[in-house]
């Protein structure tokens, strides 16, 4: 299979997945290279703020273990605490491209909670449903979707979790 028609077949799984869950959605086309999330906001002209991040991270300790985590563009995981626990490992860590890639099928800048492979976790921080749209990777840095955060609730492999990352303070210190 072509790099085209893996991106064609994506795009049309993404498509047919949001239309059976019934939400508002919309597809939105991009550059490649400017597929990360802050390129993509600034290039297009979309609010960081509501743009989501799709992370997955692993347990580096006991058993094997994953969960992809979508948390605002202007927040930051909080991977050493909430997600550590949530493993149940004693340390955490962010998933590298290859095992980004095998185990979700997507590239990362384009990776989505929508049409995963069954069995991954998603935990979604509980401010990305505050609002009434948010945008998401598209499953390949082709794309993004805007889609409305109720489909998360649609889910069966979704928790929405309180406190997953933190906000990012709009004037860091000076060091």
């Amino acid at each position: 299979m072509t790099e085209t028609t893996i991106a064609v077949d994506m795009e049309k799984r993404i498509r047919q997945e949001l239309e059976a869950a019934g939400v508002a959605f919309e597809i939105i086309d991009c550059d490649p290279a400017l597929a990360d999330t802050a390129q993509f906001c600034a290039h297009y002209g979309y609010d960081l703020a509501n743009s989501a991040n799709a992370i997955l991270v692993r347990s580096k300790t006991g058993e094997e273990k994953y969960a992809l985590c979508i948390v605002l563009a202007n927040c930051r995981l909080d991977v050493n605490k909430v997600v550590r626990k949530k493993l149940g490992a004693r340390k955490a860590s962010f998933a590298g491209a290859e095992e980004t890639r095998l185990h979700t099928g997507m590239e990362i800048g384009g990776v989505t909670p929508i049409a995963l492979p069954d069995g991954l976790a998603v935990w979604v921080d509980a401010r990305v449903m505050e609002f009434d749209r948010v945008i998401l990777g598209g499953g390949t840095r082709a794309s993004k979707v805007i889609v409305d955060p109720a489909y998360f609730q649609g889910l069966g492999n979704c928790e929405i979790v309180p406190d997953l990352a933190k906000l990012i303070p709009d004037d860091p210190p000076q060091i």
